[in-house]
């Protein structure tokens, strides 16, 4: 079910309030205050306001748990804008725009609550990574003059670095 909310005649551009509302939307409503509550922005109380009023409407009207609503929505749109002048030199005049919004802000309950954090793994369990990066390091130990044993197919890995400079002096001595 989908509950809304507007604030119609908010006193603040819509371009500035639209930067607070993409954080909230997709997030629980208990979350969604968090993030208003530590946002240093006038916005950022306004949007609260209206949050406040979509979860009261929940509650009250359609008889839902605040626990489980997503905010689904959450939109800003230009209100009327409020025109005056300020006087300038020589007689002439500076327009000043006084911009408006109405926030509008949708909750339901019909979308999964998704925890952004990932689960923590148990302490006393390891990966098979770790166990990879052993194999691989053993060929590159051997000695120089040998050959390394083939490499398992699971492994793809570079020649030993020791392997290297020893090309490099042959391939100098047939250039001259």
């Amino acid at each position: 079910m989908q509950i809304k909310s507007i604030y119609r005649g908010a006193h603040i551009s819509a371009f500035k309030a639209r930067e607070v509302t993409r954080e909230i939307q997709g997030l629980p409503v208990a979350a969604a205050l968090d993030v208003l509550a530590f946002t240093p922005r006038k916005a950022a109380g306004l949007i609260a306001k209206t949050l406040k009023s979509a979860v009261a409407n929940a509650e009250n009207n359609n008889n839902l748990r605040a626990d489980r609503l997503v905010v689904q929505e959450a939109t800003v749109g230009e209100g009327p804008t409020m025109k005056r002048f300020q006087p300038k030199a020589r007689g002439s005049a500076g327009p000043i725009r006084k911009r408006t919004s109405h926030i509008r802000i949708i909750l339901t309950d019909e979308i999964e609550i998704k925890t952004r954090r990932k689960p923590k793994k148990a302490p006393g369990k390891k990966t098979a990574k770790p166990a990879a990066k052993k194999k691989a390091s053993a060929p590159a130990a051997a000695p120089a003059a040998e050959a390394p044993a083939p490499a398992p197919a699971a492994v793809e890995e570079t020649p030993a670095p020791t392997e290297t400079p020893a090309a490099a002096p042959e391939q100098q001595s047939t250039q001259e």
